[in-house]
């Protein structure tokens, strides 16, 4: 079965059914792959590391015997009660792709052991992945794709962290940091733990964006948000040169998407508050503009009517499923989105 929705999946990761017998987790945030097959790990055996319990498998595990896999979902456990098998898949190689989904349906099929739970990670696995439709198609299997986090997700994420050692930041310091963070989860909990060092655990301090300064020194040039900024901006060159940075850096094309549909929906809800007799100054703050970039944000929500910013919407959600499925590179399609948007926004008089 597939669980896509947040509550569904936070409920299965919590309180996994006792009559599921497998889960697939899957997405390029291996770090979020990995975060979530833990906490799932924890609910299945009392102790992840116990040799008698549980069983690690990686693909070179399978390379060299095809065979294992089998036996290690048909042992049963010498303790008595559930057996975890876990599988990490760290590469794309049809080979142990394959063993993989082969053991998954004969464990579905009731074929192995029915105590032993099948855990497998795996990077991002396209519609037409044997693994991945079988996970789906089975309904004592669940199958979640771990997409990056959402800016809101990674705010709760930071506030949760910092909460839990008595220390905190204020509502501009909480985006200057969050906009810094890396994508991938576990790298994202180490910075989250070094800023907790730099700010003193069980300090109580609450750290402002000037506090913040010297923890996290110069903002990178290649940040995809000011790329978006600089597409409605109609700075085209900035735009453009923005966009080819963040790509050396490693940020791909639907991350670039993502940042110009997250910048024109945060200009769409500012107009919309402009409808209803909110000023500017008091809009841009409610949808959460930095201070620093409040200046500009002003002058495109000056020239960009909702029913322009409407018009453009379909344009993104385009860019975002062909980055996605056309097998294009991506990096051009965000560009030519770039354009298109900065066109529109020098014909606006931008």
């Amino acid at each position: 079965m597939i669980l896509s929705k947040r509550p569904e999946v936070d409920r299965f990761l919590g309180h996994p059914p006792p009559d599921i017998r497998a889960c697939l987790l899957h997405g390029r945030d291996r770090g979020g792959v990995r975060e979530r097959a833990d906490g799932l790990a924890r609910r299945i055996v009392p102790n992840i590391d116990d040799p008698f319990d549980v069983s690690l498998l990686t693909e070179t595990d399978l390379e060299q015997d095809a065979g294992r896999l089998m036996d290690e979902l048909a042992a049963l456990s010498m303790m008595g009660g559930r057996r975890l098998v876990r599988l990490k898949l760290t590469g794309d190689k049809a080979g142990p792709l394959r063993i993989a989904a082969d053991a998954l349906k004969a464990h579905l099929d009731g074929q192995l052991n029915p105590d032993a739970f099948f855990l497998i990670e795996a990077t991002a696995l396209d519609r037409s992945s044997p693994l991945r439709k079988t996970a789906e198609a089975g309904k004592l299997a669940a199958a979640i794709a771990v997409y990056e986090d959402e800016v809101g997700d990674v705010s709760r994420l930071v506030r949760e962290a910092l909460a839990a050692d008595k220390v905190g930041l204020t509502s501009d310091a909480l985006e200057m940091f969050v906009s810094r963070l890396p994508k991938e989860r576990g790298v994202m909990r180490q910075e989250i733990e070094r800023l907790v060092l730099y700010l003193g655990p069980g300090s109580g301090v609450t750290a402002n964006a000037a506090d913040l300064e010297a923890h996290l020194g110069v903002e990178p040039e290649a940040s995809l948000f000011d790329a978006a900024n600089d597409a409605f901006g109609g700075r085209v060159a900035e735009a453009q040169g923005g966009l080819r940075r963040a790509r050396a850096e490693g940020e791909g094309g639907p991350a670039a998407v993502r940042a110009m549909g997250q910048h024109l929906m945060r200009l769409r809800r500012a107009a919309t508050l402009l409808g209803t007799g909110m000023g500017p100054q008091e809009a841009a703050k409610a949808v959460g503009v930095f201070w620093k970039q409040e200046r500009e944000f002003l002058r495109q929500l000056r020239a960009w009517r909702l029913s322009d910013l409407d018009a453009l919407q379909p344009d993104v959600l385009e860019a975002d499923r062909q980055c996605k499925t056309t097998g294009y590179p991506d990096g051009l399609i965000a560009e030519r989105l770039a354009l298109n948007i900065a066109g529109r926004a020098r014909r606006r008089g931008l």
